[in-house]
C-alpha cells in the first residue's frame, strides 16, 4: 500500500455493521443515506448470506409457502454502503477488527453489532439432536419438507410465546391431516387482554391445535418430548421456539454482557465498555423506563435507525442523544385467514382495544410488509425512518442520585 493511499485511508472513518437483520440493515441503509458525497466515510454490512432472513414469515416458509427473494446488496443499492459476504467468527474490541470466516480482517473505528438471537437449542437435552428450528430460512424449509412428507402423525410446537403459536396454526391449517400440539409454560396469549386471548384460544381449537399450557419440556426424544412430572408425548416432527439465545462473540471479545449474553448498552445504545460499539436489535439489553426491551421487529428498525443517526452526530462532533422507545402493538397470525392485534401500552401491557378476522389479517400484513417501504423511503429521505413512539412517561430512566 503506498504512503498517499495510508494517509487517505487514515481519514475514512470506517463503520462495520455486524448482521443484516431488520436492525442492522436499517442501520446500514440510514446511515449510508445520510453521509453526503465527499465525506470519508465507509459503511460495511457483514452477513452470512446474501438473502434478506424475512423471521417474521419463517412460519410461512415451514409450510411450504414461497417467498419473495430479497437481495442484500439490491437492498442496498444506492446507499453506497458495501456488502461483505461471511460469517463472523471473532470481534477484537481492542484492535478494533472483526475477523470474517477465519480468513479476512475488517478493521473499524465504530461498529455496529447486530447479530441478534436464535432458538436456545442447548438448553434442553435433545434439542439439537432431534427437534427443527426457525432460525434460518434454510432451517424453515428443511421443516417444511419433513411436515411435506409426514402424511399423518403428530407434530409438537414447544414454546407458547408469538412465535410458537403463529406456527402451530400455520401447521394446523396448512396440513389439517396432522395433529398439532403447542406446549408451553404460559397460557398462548398470556400478554393479552382477556378478551384477545380468548379469540386467539378459540381460533386455535377451529385449527384443531391441541394446547397443553403449564407443561415444561426436559427431553427430546425421535418420537417423543418427555415433560416435567414423567408424562410424555409422542411426536413425529418437533418445532423448538422455546427460548432464545445470543451469539457468544460479543462476551468473548469482552464486551460488557447480561446474564444472557446481550450487550449492556448506555442510553444512547453504545456499549458501556467500548463506546465505539454500537449494538442493536436482539443483540442488545436496552434498558427504558420500563424494563429491558425485548425483541421485536417494531422495536429493532428503531435501534439500528438510531444508532445511524447517533454515529452521524457523533462524526460532527455532536454528543448522541438518548434511544427512547414505546411498544404499541402485538399483531399474531393464526394462519392465512385469520389474526389478533393486541394494541399495547409502551410498556408492553395490553390495552382494551383489539383487532380480529380480516381486518387483523390486513393490518398483520401491512405491518409484516413495512420494512420494505421504509427502508425506500430512507434512501431518498432519511429522516423519514426516523419516527416511531416514544412511550412519553413510560421509557424515562430516572438517574440514580
Amino acid at each position: 500500500m503506498s504512503a498517499q493511499h495510508e494517509a487517505g485511508a487514515a481519514t475514512t472513518h470506517r463503520v462495520v455493521i455486524l448482521g443484516a437483520g431488520y436492525a442492522g440493515l436499517s442501520a446500514a441503509i440510514q446511515l449510508a443515506s445520510r453521509v453526503k458525497r465527499g465525506e470519508k466515510v465507509q459503511v460495511t454490512l457483514v452477513n452470512a448470506q446474501e438473502r434478506f432472513t424475512e423471521r417474521l414469515r419463517l412460519h410461512m416458509t415451514a409450510t411450504g409457502q414461497r417467498l419473495a427473494e430479497l437481495s442484500l446488496p439490491e437492498l442496498l443499492e444506492g446507499t453506497g454502503a458495501r456488502f461483505e459476504r461471511g460469517w463472523v467468527t471473532a470481534v477484537d474490541a481492542d484492535a478494533k477488527t472483526v475477523r470474517i470466516d477465519d480468513e479476512r480482517v475488517l478493521p473499524y473505528d465504530t461498529l455496529v453489532y447486530g447479530l441478534g438471537g436464535v432458538a436456545d437449542t442447548a438448553a434442553v437435552p435433545g434439542v439439537e439432536d432431534h427437534a427443527y428450528t426457525l432460525n434460518s430460512t434454510q432451517d424453515a424449509e428443511v421443516l417444511a419438507d419433513r411436515l411435506s412428507r409426514l402424511g399423518s402423525g403428530t407434530v409438537v410446537v414447544v414454546g407458547s410465546g408469538l412465535t410458537g403459536v403463529e406456527s402451530a396454526a400455520e401447521i394446523a391449517e396448512r396440513h389439517p391431516e396432522l395433529n398439532v400440539v403447542l406446549v408451553g409454560r404460559t397460557e398462548p396469549g398470556a400478554a393479552m387482554n382477556p378478551k384477545a386471548k380468548a379469540y386467539l384460544r378459540s381460533a386455535l381449537e377451529r385449527l384443531g391445535v391441541s394446547v397443553r399450557s403449564g407443561a415444561e419440556v426436559v427431553k427430546v426424544l425421535p418420537d417423543m418430548v418427555e415433560l416435567a412430572g414423567g408424562e410424555s408425548v409422542a411426536a413425529d416432527a418437533v418445532l423448538w421456539t422455546s427460548g432464545t439465545r445470543v451469539s457468544p462473540l460479543a462476551a468473548a471479545a469482552g464486551l460488557t454482557v447480561d446474564e444472557h449474553g446481550r450487550i449492556v448498552t448506555d442510553a444512547a445504545l453504545r456499549s458501556v465498555s467500548h463506546p465505539e460499539v454500537y449494538a442493536v436489535g436482539d443483540a442488545a439489553a436496552i434498558r427504558q423506563g420500563y424494563g429491558v426491551m425485548h425483541g421485536t421487529c417494531q422495536g429493532g428498525m428503531p435501534t439500528g435507525v438510531h444508532a445511524a443517526v447517533s454515529i452521524v452526530r457523533e462524526l460532527k462532533g455532536k454528543r448522541p442523544k438518548p434511544f427512547r422507545f414505546g411498544y404499541y402493538h402485538t399483531p399474531v397470525s393464526l394462519g392465512r385467514h385469520d389474526a389478533v392485534v393486541q394494541f399495547t401500552h409502551p410498556d408492553d401491557s395490553p390495552r382494551g382495544l383489539y383487532l380480529t378476522g380480516r381486518i387483523a389479517v390486513r393490518y398483520k400484513e401491512t405491518v409484516t410488509a413495512s420494512p420494505w417501504p421504509t427502508w425506500g423511503r430512507m434512501k431518498k429521505m432519511p429522516a423519514s425512518g426516523a419516527f416511531w413512539p416514544r412511550g412519553g412517561r413510560f421509557t424515562r430512566v430516572r438517574e440514580a442520585r
